[in-house]
């Protein structure tokens, strides 16, 4: 099947190297950084607001806008600024005590680390993939980042052997570099890769970063918008923006194998296809739950397995061995599954157990629980007044359902939800069909129990066909992980626009049950080997 046409297409004859800012672009550090600037500035407002009201740093609003992508001590003397606040600038070798804009930068640091240390550091794998992609086809890679953790951030998410080179905050010091917006660092990058700008790439998140790599008249600008901000990427002068580096491909190559869902032939139709790719393999088959063995539903608690895809779902876990990965609670999905000889993943994969005489069990977040708690005391606190909005709070993740919610209200939900976000740094957002979910900042998704769930079972990866059926955003993971090695299969009602790792699709949960009662039919009729 063929790869997706891309938003962007880098070209080996027209350009020579790749420059990467760090932070938002390849790791998953922004919000560390966001996070640990409201600590230091609230602290710092409140303290010196001596009992009057004083305004908080807003995530939303200022850290774009004052600190983003610009060296420590200058974020701070423009967000100072900002509130016709002065304050001596001091030295760098200042202590985080002392109140000047170089001691409220060592401290914000301070701050930082403690958070690296406590949460660890993960990547944007797309960023990943696609650095390796262009290592392989003999570019040049470098990180830029204003960040003098560059070091200690790379090494923690073990990448550091991607880049041919770094310039970060330590030569802004001790170089005199003017840092983003003006063009020095990505200008020095070029320099020491060898490479003219106008023959260079630069990825960047901040509207800083992108203003400096215009001005350093570099080839193409790409702004990457994680948090909708397209159009201020656009005005200070890239030239396209992605939403992800899977929008991105090398000479028409691409490490992701995306495709329109409405591109893809039918499971149903494709059933001989399918069963030949799982000849002579070990098969293991992982289904959704939400938008797959049940319609979606405006209430959760609606959503009620039928008995006909309950008598599907048992007879091919009694051909083959059969997984429920869910969003929903383990305990809830395996009552309303209502079969006790399968595997359930509950929460994303955060909760696996077996059935009995099967020794599987795995459980990781319980440190976070606490985090949650107050997350959902929040979130109840402010949706409260919000018609249609509902709080769903799991083991592991909450939910937060928007489906009833008027249209124009929509925008107030995820602004709630960002801010709980902002208060509570160890969580992370994820989206699903209507629905915001916060969840444990921990790298670990439905693909990565997926592959656990593999491995604990004692399949060999190489042996095994997995299938995977699922509906939603968060079974890309799943699609992704598996991909030419095993069958994944999209349930489309309503997507059909979207794009996808999956490789077949089917039309709603009634052709799901269809496709599973023919696979099952195939195994016990001697299909499997």
């Amino acid at each position: 099947m063929g790869i997706t046409e891309h938003d962007v297409n880098i070209e080996s004859g027209t350009f020579e190297a790749v420059l990467f800012d760090l932070d938002g672009v390849v790791t998953r550090t922004a919000k560390v950084h966001a996070a640990s600037w409201k600590r230091l500035f609230d602290e710092y407002l409140q303290r010196s607001s001596g009992g009057s009201e004083w305004e908080p740093f807003v995530i939303e609003r200022d850290y774009r806008r004052f600190v983003d992508g610009k060296p420590r001590y200058e974020g701070v003397k423009s967000f100072l600024s900002s509130r016709g606040i002065e304050l001596p600038y001091g030295t760098p070798e200042d202590s985080p005590e002392e109140n000047t804009v170089c001691g409220l930068g060592n401290r914000k640091n301070l701050y930082f680390n403690e958070m690296l240390n406590n949460n660890g550091v993960s990547v944007y794998l797309p960023s990943i993939a696609l650095i390796e992609l262009l290592r392989k086809k003999g570019f040049k890679t470098a990180v830029v980042t204003s960040s003098k953790n560059c070091v200690p951030v790379l090494k923690a998410a073990n990448i550091e052997t991607l880049f041919d080179i770094r310039v970060d905050g330590t030569h802004i010091q001790n170089e005199g570099l003017k840092g983003k917006p003006e063009p020095d660092m990505f200008l020095k990058a070029a320099k020491e890769l060898g490479v003219e700008p106008e023959k260079t790439v630069v990825f960047e998140d901040a509207e800083s970063g992108v203003a400096a790599a215009k001005k350093g008249g570099f080839g193409l600008v790409i702004g990457v918008d994680r948090t909708g901000n397209k159009v201020r990427l656009l005005e200070e002068g890239a030239h396209k923006v992605v939403t992800e580096l899977t929008q991105v491909s090398v000479d028409g190559d691409s490490p992701f194998v995306l495709r329109p869902i409405a591109e893809l032939p039918s499971a149903l139709d494709a059933f001989h296809e399918i069963s030949a790719l799982l000849k002579q393999r070990d098969i293991l088959v992982a289904l959704d739950y939400d938008g797959t063995l049940t319609p979606i539903v405006d209430r959760p608690e609606d959503a009620v397995i039928s008995s006909s895809m309950r008598q599907n779902v048992r007879e091919l876990a009694a051909a083959c061995t059969l997984v429920i990965i869910s969003g929903r609670d383990l305990q809830d999905v395996r009552e309303l599954v209502g079969i006790d000889s399968l595997i359930y993943a509950g929460s994303h994969g955060f909760d696996i157990s077996g059935p009995e005489g099967v020794n599987i069990s795995f459980r990781q977040g319980d440190d976070f629980l606490p985090v949650l708690d107050a997350a959902e005391k929040q979130l109840r606190a402010s949706l409260d007044l919000i018609s249609g909005s509902a709080v769903e709070r799991k083991k592991y993740s909450i939910a937060v359902h928007y489906r009833l919610v008027a249209e124009e209200d929509i925008a107030r939900v995820e602004t709630i939800v960002d801010a709980v976000l902002a208060d509570n740094e160890r969580l992370v957002k994820g989206s699903g069909k209507k629905v915001f979910e916060l969840r444990p900042g921990i790298d670990w998704n439905k693909g990565k129990a997926l592959l656990w769930i593999i491995d604990a079972l004692g399949f060999d990866r190489n042996k095994t066909a997995p299938v995977y059926i699922g509906d939603d955003t968060t079974d890309e993971d799943a699609f992704a992980v598996i991909g030419d090695n095993g069958i994944g299969i999209v349930v489309s009602e309503g997507k059909a626009n979207d794009m996808t790792s999956a490789c077949y699709t089917l039309a709603d949960t009634e052709e799901a049950g269809s496709f599973l009662e023919k696979l099952a039919r195939w195994i016990s009729e001697g299909g499997e080997r």
